[in-house]
């Protein structure tokens, strides 16, 4: 039940069927979350989806290269075997990012998927995190790997690790019905808060909480989940995070409390 609630083809069904009242009680581990999806409550945990560490550092390039492409994006625009038309796949704004922009010389947008897809967003001041079929999808997860400020056009997402990432500062969100609007709301950006927005992409504990390295690391994506399941345990008011903090003290609880980290770690294996 858990997995046909979040697969698109199931979902219907299941939202008619109703949610397991266990399911209700549940704290939910799941990507980049929908604000007022039946499947989610307020306890649900949202991450990111695994981008391979590994292979993104094998197509890093000099840190000094320059950002020469303004607005980037490679992806569908149009879903032809299920929606030709567009007005219902990404609600209309991948249609209208298009349209609106294909022949903008500021937009290095299309559909194709080059070889040189990681070197092009190291080379790119903006990269476009529209929504498709779910309100999320890799490319956000990429953009802040590699400095490339992401522009959310998804009006309910829900983004992961607030506490580790402050997508407010780093990103850029424009509404869906304000695609239109998409050159003029970028090129008014003044230039000290994209240099702003920049610095802070760069720093190495933001792109670490969006990876899942091999074996786990400090801060990696892994122990925010941690962070967040320990948020929800009967811990002594001390252990959880204060202003300023990013990792919790797992270990000064009572006796007590530490059982079920062993269960959660094997869970989360």
């Amino acid at each position: 039940m858990i997995f046909q609630c979040f697969l698109l083809s199931q979902e219907e069904k299941a939202i008619k069927r109703g949610i397991l009242p266990l399911l209700q009680r549940a704290t939910l581990v799941q990507t980049f979350g929908q604000r007022n999806h039946v499947c989610l409550n307020e306890g649900s945990i949202t991450i990111p989806p695994y981008a391979p560490p590994e292979k993104m550092q094998s197509h890093l390039i000099p840190p000094d290269t320059p950002r020469s492409i303004f607005v980037y994006f490679r992806g569908l625009f149009y879903d032809v075997n299920n929606d030709p038309e567009g007005g219902y796949y990404a609600r209309g704004a991948r249609a209208s990012i298009w349209e609106n922009f294909k022949n903008n010389p500021l937009f290095d947008i299309s559909t194709d998927h080059p070889t040189t897809y990681y070197e092009d967003m190291q080379r790119a001041v903006f990269c476009l995190c529209p929504l498709g079929w779910a309100p999320w999808s890799p490319r956000l997860v990429e953009a802040v790997i590699f400095g490339c400020i992401p522009v959310i056009i998804a009006d309910d997402i829900v983004l992961p690790f607030a506490d580790a990432i402050p997508w407010e500062q780093i990103g850029v969100f424009v509404a869906e019905k304000d695609v239109p609007y998409l050159d003029t709301i970028l090129t008014s950006i003044p230039v000290e808060v994209v240099l702003r927005k920049q610095r802070l992409l760069a720093n190495p504990s933001m792109k670490q909480a969006m990876l899942f390295p091999q074996p786990a690391q400090s801060g990696d994506a892994f122990h925010q989940i941690l962070n967040g399941l320990a948020r929800k345990l009967p811990h002594d008011k001390r252990i959880f995070l204060k202003p300023g903090e990013k990792v919790l003290n797992w270990t000064a609880g009572p006796v007590g409390d530490l059982k079920p980290w062993f269960v959660v770690w094997l869970l989360l294996k």
